[in-house]
Formats: C-alpha cells, sequence, structure tokens
C-alpha cells in the first residue's frame, strides 16, 4: 500500500488515485460564457498529452501571440488552470532551501492528485515579463474534484426545486418590471435545486449534465485550496505545512486562481453576448453606468465565493434601506425649510436688533467688543433646519429603523445561506499562523490532531496582553489629547476672528471656527486612523494568537474601538461639553486656564451638524479615492513591462502575469471595508438628531462605494480564493451594539443640546413661544466683569440705536438661566426645571424606544417560514435517498448469501 497522503492532518487515510485521464474540466454550457473547463472552440489542442511530470516551456514552440483564452489551459489546451503558485529564481543558500520544501511541497501535491505544469522564465520561452518569476499552474482532475468534494461534504444538486413560492404582497411587487432589474438577457435566474453532500457512489443520483461542468470554478478553487492550506512541505515535521507558511518564508510569492480572461471585449455584448463570467461582472454589475441596478449576487457568488457575496449582499441591503431613512430625513430637511418663516421664535430672534434691550456681552476677554442680538439671525435660521419639531420623531424613527435593518438583514442572510448551500457550514481546524508556529515557545498535543503543535501558555501570554492594553489606552489618550488641541485651537481662533476689526467677519466667528476645527478634525482623525492602524497590527502580533480566526477577532475589536473614539470624540465634545460649563461673566469656566467657548445664542447644533458633516462626507471621499487610485497606479507601474513587451511582439502578456501584477486583497481584505460602513452607520445612527440628511449622504456614498468596490474586485484585484462564511460575522454584534447606543446619544442630543425641552417648558408654561428669546437670556451688570476679562472698549458702537452710540455699556445680556444682573449669580428655578424635564425626557424616551425594539425584534421571525419549509423538505429527500441506499444494500447482502436459485425469487420479494 501507498504511503499515506503527506498533509498536515489526520485526515484522509487512502490510497491516492490512479492518474487522471486529463478529462476537460470546462465547457461552453449555453454560448454565454465558459463553465468549468473543457477549451473554447478557437484553442488548438495539441496532439499528445503528457502525464508523469509537469510539462516545461521548453517542450513548446514560443508563440509570439496567443489566441484568446489559451492562457486559461495548460499547453495541451484541455486541461484548465485552478491555481497559480509564483516565485522568484535565485541562487543564495536561502533560495536553495527554499527550492527543496517546493520540491517537497509539489511532490505532495501530485500525490494527492493535483497535476502541475512549469512556466520558466528562460529568455527563449514565453516565461514571466521580468525573466525571474517561475509560475507553477496547477490543474485539478475529476478524480481530486470528486474525493475532496465528497470529503469537504460539498454539497451539490440532488433535484429541482418543487417548492411554490409563496404569494404575497412583496413577491408580487418583485415581479413587477422595473429599471433597476437586471438584464435577463445576460444574466438569467439560476434554477433552484434541493441539494445533499456529495458522495462518489451516489454520483448518478445528482444532477449532472457532464462531469465537466458538475463543479464550478468558485469550487474548484476552493477545493485546491483546501489542499494547500494542508500540504506538507518537511517530510521530517508535520507541523510545517500549508501554503500560508510557505509564502511567509519566501518559497513562493503568491499563491491564486486566474481571472477568467479579460473584463472587456473587442465586441459589444449585445451583439456577441458577455466572453466571461468576468466580462458579464463588469458590463453588469462593476461598470459606473449600472449604478442604479440591482446586484448580480448569485454570480458574484460563483465568481468570488460566499465570503465575499455575503459583503456585498450585505452593502447593498444596506443601501436599499438607507433609502427609506435618506426620503424621511430628507423629508424632516424640508418640514424645516418651508416651516421655517413661521417660527416665532427664529422671527423674534432676528428682529432683535434694539442695543438698548439686546446687547449681548463680549464673546471673549478683553479684543472682543459688545454686538447685537440680531447677528445670530443666520445661525437660528441654520438651526432650525435641523432642530424643529419633526426632530424627535425622526430620531425615534432611526433608532427603529436600526432595529429593523439588523433583524430583516438576519431574515435575508437566512434566504441566501440557504440559497448558497451556507447553513451546516462549520470551518475545520484552522492551521496554526505561520507567526504563532515560529515565535510560540511552548508545544502541546492538540486535541483535534493529536499532533504537537506550537503553543502558548498563560503566564507567558498574560504580559503581551497587558502591553497590548497598555497600547489601547495610550492611543485612546493620545487621541483625547488631539481633541483638547482641537479645543484649544477653537478657543484661540474664535477670539482672533470675533476681535476682528471686520464686522461682517466678526459676525461670522462661529461658522468659521467650526468649518476650520472641523477640517482640522478630519486630518487629524484620517493621520491617527493609518497610524492606529500599524500600531494594532503590531499590538496583535505581539499578542502571538494561534489562528486567524483569533487574529482576525481581536484585531477588528481594537481597530472599531479606537475608530470609535477617533471618529466620534469631536462630535461628543461639540454635542454635550462645548457651552455645558461656560459661567458667567463673573466667572468664566476654563480650559488650561483659557476661557471656554461659548454656544451661539442660537445653540450649539449647527456647529454640531458642521462638524458631522465635514468629518462624515470628507471621510467618505478620502476613503473612496485611495480605494480605487492606489490600486490603479500600483498596477500600472507594475504592469509596464508585461505590456511594453507585449507590444513589442517579444512574447505574451499571458493571464497569470497580468494577475500576478494586480494588487493583492489580503486576509483581512474585507475589513476595511465593513470598518468603513460600520463607522459611517454610527454616523448615520448616533447623531442623527443633529444631522438629518446623514442618511441622504450615507445612500450617495454607499451608491458610488458599492460600484467601486465592484470596480476593484472586477479590474484591479487578484481573484481571491473563493472563501465560505455563513454570516458577516462579529459585525452584526458590533451594529447591534451601535444601534442600541444610538437610542440613548439621540435622547441625549435632543435633552441637552437641542432646544426642544426648553422651548416645550416655556410654552407650557406661558402658552405660547413669544418672549422665549428673552427668556433664555440672563443681564449682567458690566461692573462685576472678572478681573481682566472686559473688554478694551466698553462703550456703544457709534451705529447704535436710541442715542446710545458713544456711551459706556452698562447692562449686557448672555445665554443661559442664572439671576442678576447683580450678585450673587445664582442659577434660576426655569434651569431646574428644564433640567429635571430633559432627565425625564432621556429616561421616558429610551424606556419607549426600547420596548418597541424588544417587540419588533420579537415580531420578525429570523427566518422566513417558507425558507424553513424548503430545509424540512431537502432534509426530507435526503433522507429518503439514504433509506433507499440502505434498502439497496440489504438487499444486495441478502442476495449474496443466498444460492443462485433462490436469489432472483428472493430478490423479487423485495423489489
Amino acid at each position: 500500500m501507498a504511503a499515506p497522503p503527506a498533509i498536515g492532518f489526520e485526515g484522509l487515510q487512502e490510497d491516492p488515485p490512479p492518474k487522471s485521464e486529463h478529462i476537460g474540466l470546462e465547457a461552453y454550457g449555453d454560448g454565454r460564457s465558459p463553465k468549468n473547463g473543457a477549451a473554447p472552440e478557437n484553442i488548438e489542442l495539441s496532439e499528445s498529452n503528457k502525464e508523469d511530470e509537469p510539462l516545461k516551456d521548453d517542450k513548446q514552440p514560443k508563440k509570439a501571440e496567443k489566441k484568446e483564452g489559451a492562457d486559461l489551459y495548460f499547453h495541451d489546451g484541455i486541461r484548465r488552470i485552478d491555481y497559480i503558485l509564483a516565485y522568484k529564481k535565485g541562487d543564495s543558500e536561502k533560495d536553495v532551501r527554499r527550492a527543496a520544501k517546493r520540491h517537497e511541497f509539489e511532490n505532495n501535491l501530485r500525490e494527492e492528485g493535483i497535476e502541475l505544469e512549469v512556466e520558466d522564465p528562460e529568455p527563449s520561452q514565453d516565461g514571466s515579463a521580468d525573466g525571474n518569476t517561475v509560475f507553477v499552474k496547477l490543474h485539478a482532475p475529476w478524480e481530486f474534484l470528486s474525493r475532496q468534494a465528497e470529503v469537504l461534504k460539498v454539497k451539490m444538486p440532488i433535484k429541482e426545486n418543487d417548492m411554490e413560492e409563496p404569494i404575497s404582497i412583496l413577491n408580487c411587487l418583485k415581479k413587477i418590471p422595473s429599471p433597476f432589474d437586471l438584464s435577463e438577457e445576460f444574466i438569467k435566474p439560476e434554477p433552484k435545486y434541493f441539494t445533499a453532500p456529495f458522495v462518489r457512489e451516489r454520483e448518478d443520483e445528482f444532477v449532472m449534465e457532464d462531469r465537466e461542468s458538475f463543479f464550478g470554478m468558485s469550487q474548484r478553487n476552493r477545493m485546491v485550496h483546501e489542499i494547500l492550506e494542508k500540504c506538507r512541505y518537511d517530510p521530517d515535521n508535520k507541523t510545517k505545512f500549508g501554503i500560508d507558511h510557505m509564502i511567509n518564508n519566501g518559497s513562493y510569492v503568491a499563491a491564486y486562481p486566474l481571472h477568467e480572461g479579460d473584463y472587456k471585449s473587442k465586441h459589444s455584448m449585445l451583439t456577441h453576448g458577455p466572453q466571461n463570467d468576468r466580462h458579464l461582472l463588469y458590463e453588469e454589475w462593476a461598470r459606473p453606468g449600472r449604478w442604479y441596478k440591482y446586484q448580480p449576487l448569485d454570480l458574484i457568488s460563483d465568481y468570488y465565493g460566499e465570503k465575499i457575496g455575503l459583503y456585498f449582499a450585505w452593502l447593498g441591503f444596506y443601501t436599499q434601506m438607507l433609502t427609506i431613512a435618506a426620503i424621511v430625513g430628507l423629508v424632516v430637511f424640508l418640514y424645516g425649510c418651508i416651516s421655517l418663516p413661521f417660527d416665532p421664535v427664529v422671527s423674534e430672534l432676528c428682529e432683535a436688533k434694539s442695543w438698548v434691550n439686546y446687547t449681548m456681552c463680549p464673546q471673549c476677554n478683553n479684543r472682543c467688543t459688545y454686538w447685537i442680538l440680531e447677528s445670530s439671525c443666520f445661525y437660528s435660521q441654520l438651526t432650525y433646519l435641523f432642530d424643529n419639531g419633526a426632530t424627535v420623531f425622526f430620531a425615534a424613527f432611526m433608532s427603529l429603523w436600526a432595529t429593523m435593518f439588523c433583524e430583516f438583514w438576519k431574515r435575508r442572510q437566512n434566504e441566501l445561506d440557504y440559497d448558497w448551500d451556507l447553513f451546516g457550514f462549520e470551518e475545520q481546524e484552522e492551521n496554526c499562523r505561520p507567526e504563532f508556529e515560529a515565535l510560540a515557545p511552548d508545544k502541546r498535543v492538540n486535541p483535534i490532531t493529536k499532533l504537537y503543535e506550537p503553543y502558548v501558555k498563560f503566564y507567558r501570554r498574560f504580559p503581551r496582553f497587558m502591553a497590548s492594553v497598555l497600547g489601547i489606552v495610550f492611543m485612546i489618550f493620545l487621541v483625547l489629547a488631539a481633541v483638547v488641541g482641537v479645543i484649544v485651537y477653537r478657543i484661540a481662533i474664535k477670539t482672533a476672528v470675533a476681535a476682528s476689526g471686520d464686522a461682517f467677519i466678526s459676525s461670522q466667528a462661529s461658522i468659521i471656527t467650526s468649518i476650520t476645527a472641523s477640517c482640522i478634525s478630519l486630518v487629524v482623525i484620517m493621520v491617527l486612523q493609518n497610524l492606529y492602524d500599524r500600531i494594532a497590527t503590531w499590538l496583535t502580533d505581539l499578542e502571538l494568537h494561534r489562528t486567524e480566526t483569533e487574529y482576525e477577532d481581536s484585531y477588528t475589536f481594537k481597530m472599531y474601538f479606537f475608530a470609535f473614539v477617533n471618529y466620534y470624540s469631536s462630535s461628543f465634545y461639540v454635542a454635550f461639553f462645548k457651552g455645558s460649563f461656560p459661567g458667567n461673566p463673573s466667572e468664566y469656566g476654563k480650559v488650561f486656564g483659557l476661557r471656554q467657548e461659548e454656544c451661539d445664542p442660537a445653540g450649539c447644533l449647527q456647529e454640531l451638524f458642521v462638524n458631522l458633516a465635514i468629518v462624515m462626507c470628507g471621510k467618505q471621499f478620502f476613503n473612496n479615492f485611495i480605494e480605487i487610485f492606489l490600486p490603479l497606479i500600483l498596477n500600472f507601474w507594475r504592469s509596464r513591462t508585461g505590456r511594453k513587451e507585449q507590444k513589442a511582439g517579444k512574447g505574451s502578456y499571458d493571464q497569470w502575469e497580468k494577475d500576478f501584477d494586480r494588487s493583492e486583497l489580503g486576509p483581512r481584505g474585507l475589513f476595511k471595508e465593513y470598518l468603513e460602513m460600520a463607522v459611517q452607520f454610527g454616523f448615520v445612527t448616533i447623531f442623527v438628531a443633529s444631522f438629518p440628511l446623514a442618511p441622504f449622504f450615507a445612500l450617495i456614498n454607499n451608491l458610488m462605494e458599492i460600484r467601486l468596490d465592484a470596480y476593484k474586485f472586477v479590474t484591479q484585484l487578484r481573484r481571491p480564493y473563493a472563501a465560505r462564511a455563513q454570516d458577516i460575522g462579529a459585525w452584526y454584534a458590533i451594529l447591534v451594539s451601535v444601534g442600541n447606543f444610538a437610542v440613548l446619544s439621540n435622547a441625549c442630543v435632543i435633552a441637552f443640546t437641542s432646544s426642544f425641552i426648553s422651548r416645550e417648558v416655556y410654552k407650557y408654561q406661558f402658552d405660547k413661544l413669544e418672549g422665549y428669546v428673552d427668556w433664555t437670556l440672563s443681564s449682567f451688570n458690566t461692573t462685576f466683569f472678572e478681573e481682566g476679562t472686559g473688554p478694551d472698549i466698553d462703550t456703544y458702537p457709534d451705529f447704535a440705536d436710541g442715542g446710545l452710540n458713544g456711551t459706556r455699556v452698562e447692562l449686557c445680556k448672555y445665554r443661559g438661566f442664572v439671576l442678576g444682573p447683580n450678585p450673587p449669580f445664582d442659577l434660576k428655578l426655569d434651569y431646574w426645571k428644564v433640567f429635571a424635564m430633559r432627565l425625564v425626557l432621556v429616561l421616558v424616551y429610551e424606556h419607549v424606544i426600547f420596548i418597541v425594539k424588544f417587540a419588533l425584534e420579537y415580531m420578525v421571525p429570523d427566518m422566513p417560514d417558507f425558507v424553513k419549509n424548503e430545509i424540512k423538505r431537502e432534509n426530507y429527500l435526503a433522507q429518503q435517498a439514504l433509506e433507499e441506499i440502505t434498502r439497496k444494500d440489504m438487499v444486495a447482502k441478502r442476495r449474496s448469501k443466498m444460492p443462485d436459485g433462490e436469489k432472483g425469487a428472493s430478490a423479487s420479494g423485495y423489489q
């Protein structure tokens, strides 16, 4: 008996499969795109097909130009390339050791049944453009695929789905044609099947036109990747295995499946159809002109795998839900615009032009002068657009919207899990990370594989964990220090602008300060975020996590926790701390010896809106710019040599070289995409009471984000292996937590930042809003200014009315509920009334919203009934098939024990 497969787990202990018959594994099925393996008609097939050894380039004549699609196959034109391994040639001692590892690794791949062909970069051959990169092409024959599918329990179709779609209003609406629908001419609806785990002995029971088209390309490259992850490269050490380790130690520089040809065609898709699935994805999904269309999720999942398919499904669903929130937000904003001329508070403030009654205290020490309340008219109008009677309704609506989004996404996710056969998907025992294997100081027996593997004991891990915690705390304090720096800037710049000699510029001190400070905050945020990305990676590496999942979970926690503090801290300051402790002119509040900045008489809500708009929109623009243009530039630079040689006729620029020159998605490639959307979700929900247009701007961004991400995946990135995932992981828990936190945040914004409560208290007391502005202002006798804080010019300006020009100001007003104008400057009873009602609002609001949220969570089932029925039907069919096999086995055994003369009668009795 031959030796068992040399892989890094106690798995398939059986004889290696016989040499393959090299059957074709792709076929043009419907004339639309190549399916899984047979060569297109325009590819010339070689007369011979050698099996024993990989084919070298020196056995092939050099071709100045290859026919279209030939670079997706071995040189025989039959065997489809399922995976590419690339490495650099060298002569050093380290390169010799790497070559020995590659030799062992590739021999073990052959024992597993995978066929190899090498593209050697000799000058006389059609090799790599740089003359130094060797490409090893892998092909998985049927024997390997069927065996691996059985081991991995790959679900394949057994019967067409005969369940009738339930009749509902939603399903009826889906059947109504709309401009958002995909073109059924090119993206035909995929037939639905009941599926069961593949078993080679039951091959005839599966829905199979032929072996060549049975397994899709994503399934093929996933099965090859599974073996690459477990194949050993050191015969003397069973823990030395996996392509990730080989890339980490430099034996290979890249491993990737091929894209299915070019994404553009010389011919129109309308006349010639798509030349491959990649071309179809570009034309119907990634092209900017398709921004308004639904996404071809099944095609995305088939091409890139379920993990990436789930990301785009989630992003599309989030964008659809944002449409509802954006419409309601626009209605709230328009209500503010329409009702603005009729608001008595805004009208009263804009008509406060009398210096006798509305002389305001200086906004800074010494250099600032007295000013008239009417100059805040613009700020009061701007504030009213976002702080009106509809604000409370919209905040409550968005809190419930967040709950509905999470609940309906669970339903949608379960539908996709069933359609994509993800139910019951469980990851196999993960390999150790190469870094963990190299640095872990201890050893233990793995309880799953029963092999010795690296291990870190608790007393060694604890100091690393504490160092990581201290690093996180240090970065949080760094963010807070940056916020304090921006606060000091705000105080300084507002003082400078308010003290300006130009009356117009002085009147715009608040808006100038808000815009410039928000821009500085945005720059600081982006710099710190990129800095912390590196630090978080270093800290997570320091913790020595055993598996990639453990590593990703720790990294995710660090990055989101930091992003939460980094992106939202400046908004929290404006919303809840600015103007909360300003004191009064007899004793101003101070920050590091500087007088604390005050809110405008119209409130701080307009400054919060400005800060949110700049940070949120600026972040989105910057991230989109980096995401699309950085890969474009890098890919253009790396591919310049191959393109030049092809243009000069020196050789062909093959698909494996084109993909090698592209950027790699990386093991945590989707992390930044999820993080960006999670941060945006916070802006949309946490501060929506002060920025009703946030969902609208998020919707516009996401419509671009989907197409930019699609363009990046189709045109700029290597094709990643088709990873599977049953859900979006830890991000769902993060979104739920943010939604719950948003309830309390919006309650506090409405209660403490907006003027909703103070207006309602005044209206309850006086049954009107006229006089509200006077009620919110306190008077101050200017003789009691704190020493060194009074204005240098203590007289009315020359343009003051009522004959006051040039006379000394004896009384001024400021925002607050304080007794005056003479000492003691204690708080008025009205202050405590308003404060008490603010607390009542917070308690009532959050209790009511949470009760409704929990009720909605209970009422909305996680899984639709028709999906439950389909799962039951599928399980029933699988059980029936198993019982049929068992019955046949019993008949066969009974017949084998009977004399020949009795077999016929006995068998007929069983039938």
